[in-house]
């Protein structure tokens, strides 16, 4: 290999999914260990690997979807080896033990398919944000996938009695066992929630993570609904 792109080529497999480089994610496929990813992600694979697009099980659970802002899945089967990655975005590999992460549908890239999953509505915010926020909650003994628009910061709550407030334009996931609020803040109108008009905050309290990311494009976001 030409020595300047060696540096480049891909590093033994040691994970199920793991990151080659900081936006790309490597998944080891093999038979009987499906995925879904988010459809358009793939971008080069190693081996026999297969698609399907919508399979009747993400058609099953979307139906729940109703806001419409879901992220088409598709499934991947077979053997060898998978790339994929989201428009350059930062990929966060989390490997859950048994817990669970509820997770923005913009920010879910990939996750094993035999994880229970399904998409809840975020209770306590309807009243900030009319028909409220819909995530995807995954959960069981198997890996997921996170994109970020930029290097994320996880802020742990730690249980104590301080609440952490995150810009929803700016929220990726968290632990689903946090308590959520919503909060309206108009003093803070031109300084926090650059594309929501009015200052909505998301409050979190309780033992779990948050996960941020430092972008802000109310475009590319699941938006509240007024």
């Amino acid at each position: 290999m030409n020595q300047p792109l060696a540096g480049y080529a891909p590093a033994p497999v040691t994970a199920r999914m793991e990151n080659h480089g900081e936006h790309m994610l490597k998944v080891a496929m093999q038979s009987g260990q499906d995925l879904f990813a988010r459809v358009g992600s793939m971008i080069a694979y190693e081996g026999f690997i297969q698609y399907e697009p919508n399979p009747p099980a993400v058609r099953q659970i979307a139906r729940d979807w109703i806001t419409g802002e879901g992220a088409p899945l598709m499934k991947c089967s077979g053997d060898g080896l998978l790339y994929l990655a989201d428009y350059g975005a930062n990929v966060v590999v989390i490997n859950l033990n048994g817990d669970g992460i509820s997770v923005n549908a913009t920010n879910l890239l990939a996750f094993d398919a035999h994880l229970t999953w399904g998409v809840e509505r975020v209770k306590g915010l309807a009243k900030f944000a009319g028909q409220g926020l819909w995530n995807t909650k995954i959960s069981g003994q198997g890996w997921v996938a996170l994109t970020s628009r930029g290097t994320p910061i996880v802020v742990d709550c730690g249980g104590g009695e301080d609440e952490t407030y995150v810009d929803p334009d700016a929220l990726v996931a968290w632990s689903p066992n946090l308590k959520v609020k919503g909060k309206r803040s108009f003093k803070a109108q031109s300084l926090i929630g650059r594309g929501s008009g009015e200052a909505y905050q998301m409050g979190f309290s309780g033992q779990g993570i948050v996960v941020v990311q430092p972008s802000e494009d109310s475009t590319d976001r699941l938006r509240f609904r007024g």
